[in-house]
């Protein structure tokens, strides 16, 4: 079995299937991973959701701000920007089920000597806390009442996760950790303003893989989300997939046997 990670589709499946087309991907052997915003913001959401639901066990993906936001939004928590492309799926006759699927996802995966997450790790949390926290997201997700998550998911504080704080604020943070973290402290104070390259980390502030003593440097961690980096791997053991395919750049795939990239252009 061959496994592959996509970075962020954001409803790019045509991109998507120019790549599994590469690659001769077969989803009776092959295993295809993606790191988060399967839909969102590109012209196919629904038929992306629709596509990767249909792999069954040949797909695995983590969750990322973008799929959390059509979760919400489905729940009328939060209404739709007006560049979102999650109508089509609200208004599908489907909807409830590829929701419910989407909802069974994780916040992380680790398997095969890799850890698959949206946005990053905060630097204080080693991957077995890490897991620990993402479950207890998970567990709420899938329970039958996530509703009041979703009613507390949006904001940016606090900035820190702190285990006095109550439960939905805490699902909160760690929910931002995961899926919208770019910059933040030694500490894991989050900065979520700012949405550009490293070079303009806030003062005080950097980017989530770079601080010295963060406690996952011997993880190899796959990530989408921050397509300012123009996927360039900036620093060992770390594996940037999100390379702006919705925004008229590349879709990118790696082969995590070989960690061999392979890209197809958006059009």
């Amino acid at each position: 079995m061959t496994i592959y990670a996509v970075g962020d589709l954001q409803g790019c499946l045509e991109p998507l299937l120019c790549l599994l087309k590469e690659v001769n991907f077969d989803p009776q052997n092959d295993q295809l991973w993606a790191a988060g915003d399967i839909v969102n913001r590109g012209p196919q959401s629904l038929e992306t959701l629709r596509f990767v639901k249909g792999l069954g066990k040949a797909f695995r993906m983590v969750l990322g701000n973008h799929d959390l936001h059509l979760l919400a939004a489905a729940r009328g928590i939060k209404r739709l920007n007006p560049k979102d492309t999650l109508q089509e799926i609200l208004d599908a006759p489907d909807c409830d089920e590829l929701l419910h699927w989407l909802r069974q996802q994780p916040l992380l995966i680790s398997e095969h000597g890799f850890v698959m997450v949206h946005a990053g790790i905060p630097p204080q949390w080693c991957l077995s806390t890490a897991l620990l926290r993402a479950k207890q997201v998970e567990k709420v997700l899938r329970s039958n009442n996530p509703q009041p998550f979703f009613e507390h998911m949006y904001g940016n504080t606090p900035s820190r996760w702190d285990m006095t704080q109550s439960k939905n604020v805490q699902l909160r943070t760690i929910t931002n950790y995961f899926t919208r973290m770019r910059f933040c402290s030694a500490s894991g104070e989050l900065e979520l303003s700012t949405k550009k390259g490293p070079e303009d980390a806030p003062k005080g502030f950097a980017p989530w893989y770079s601080h010295p003593a963060r406690r996952t440097l011997t993880e190899h961690i796959i990530f989408g989300h921050w397509a300012a980096l123009e996927g360039e791997a900036p620093n060992s053991g770390l594996y940037p997939l999100d390379t702006g395919c919705v925004w008229g750049d590349r879709l990118r795939l790696m082969n995590l046997s070989t960690r061999a990239y392979t890209h197809c252009q958006c059009t």
